[in-house]
């Protein structure tokens, strides 16, 4: 069997990494777009970007791994284009590579700054390893930084630029950092966190302009703020990129739509990682950009690649480093009617459970959780237990296999 995965993060290389284990006999190509070996994304924005981790600590294997199972790694190339109907990928240059059956995982792609002047010197976003460089190479002790978003990169970024010594102003037009992700009362920790921290938080308030000469001067607000600054990084997130397989018709919802088995609507073509919108069989439809979901998705596509997986439920989890802080979070809640706290907020040692209809759907955690991907006891990984123990509770309607290709 011919395999050919696109994308070459933590998906794609897990996914080609696991083919080569699993089916020795297989020919496994994985194609990235950067010249790098595949890296893990978390270390960019925290111990990489403060220049306490190497790069070779983030990347997925070594390049002997890779060689040892027998995977081609073709670099720094970009698809073009899918052509299902031939069962084959285009590369730029026009080469073209056969396959049996393609998984793509190309990710996300960072959304364009709407804010008049952000084609200014000196505003940066982060997605690759080079933005983590350009953003190091700006964060001298003393100057002062604007970062416009407070989701998990913008306040992964605006604790490490605070802990190396700069003058850190954040803004973000919700009333607290993560408030969507984390309900009000987790939010107001994480809050608290950084304002101790000495991070300045500008909160309910979008940003308006970027202002300066060559380089950004200053970000000036909705309400007429201005804020002086040497730099500016900008967090506000990714999109799916999904432009390879909307071309080739397949069914594109928040993402490409796929089964429990990553299957897409697209003969032998599969998906996993920050573009699969998967039919979860505890929560439903959703789409997670999250590091362990791209691990394990790509472990589970490789074996339903080779017709030997079992649908893909996992109890999905992250984590967060802020500071000497680390939140973790197990399950997942769009909406919930109540929460529980044990422990205490304040102290920053607690464990929050999401709940709806007397049910447990998630749980965030800070001093206590434990890693639910621990082999450790802890009492997250009770909670995912817990979760998984109740997925017929959990959801009136369960999508089944077909779903993806209706």
């Amino acid at each position: 069997m011919s395999v050919v995965i696109v994308g070459a993060g933590v998906a794609g290389a897990n996914a080609a990494l696991e083919l080569g284990r699993l089916a020795p006999d297989a020919h496994v190509t994985l194609i990235g777009s950067e010249p790098h070996l595949p890296y893990q994304r978390p270390p960019l924005s925290k111990g990489f970007l403060r220049g306490t981790e190497p790069f070779d600590a983030a990347l997925v294997a070594p390049r002997s791994e890779y060689e040892r199972l027998g995977v081609d790694l073709v670099l720094g190339r970009r698809v073009v284009k899918l052509e299902p109907e031939f069962k084959r990928i285009r590369l730029e240059g026009d080469e073209v590579v056969p396959y049996d059956r393609v998984l793509i995982a190309t990710g996300g792609r960072k959304r364009r700054l709407p804010f008049p002047g952000s084609d200014r010197e000196g505003v940066f976003d982060l997605r690759t390893v080079e933005d983590s460089e350009r953003i190091q190479a700006a964060a001298r002790a003393g100057r002062r930084v604007v970062v416009i978003g407070l989701g998990f990169i913008g306040c992964e970024v605006a604790a490490s630029l605070r802990m190396l010594g700069l003058e850190v102003t954040a803004i973000d037009p919700a009333q607290a950092p993560l408030l969507r992700v984390l309900g009000p009362e987790v939010a107001g920790v994480i809050t608290g966190l950084h304002q101790t921290r000495g991070v300045q938080l500008v909160l309910g308030d979008g940003v308006d302009r970027l202002e300066g000469g060559e380089r950004v001067e200053r970000v000036v607000t909705k309400s007429g703020r201005q804020f002086e600054c040497d730099f500016v990084v900008a967090g506000i997130g990714i999109d799916p990129e999904v432009d390879l397989l909307r071309a080739a018709g397949a069914r594109i919802l928040n993402g490409v739509a796929v089964d429990e088995y990553c299957r897409t609507s697209l003969p032998d073509v599969y998906a996993a990682g920050d573009i699969a919108d998967h039919a979860h069989p505890l929560f439903g439809r959703i789409r997670v950009e999250h590091y362990n979901n791209a691990e394990k998705q790509g472990r589970s596509a490789a074996a339903s690649l080779l017709d030997r997986g079992g649908p893909y439920d996992y109890v999905h989890s992250f984590w967060s480093d802020q500071f000497d802080r680390t939140l973790e979070y197990v399950g997942f809640a769009a909406e919930w009617d109540g929460i529980t706290v044990e422990g205490s907020l304040r102290d920053l040692d607690f464990v929050v459970r999401y709940m709806r209809r007397g049910e447990v759907l998630a749980a965030a955690a800070m001093g206590r959780g434990g890693d639910p991907e621990s082999d450790e006891p802890g009492e997250l990984k009770n909670i995912a237990s817990q979760i998984r123990a109740r997925r017929e509770k959990l959801i009136d309607h369960a999508p089944r296999n077909s779903e993806a290709r209706q």
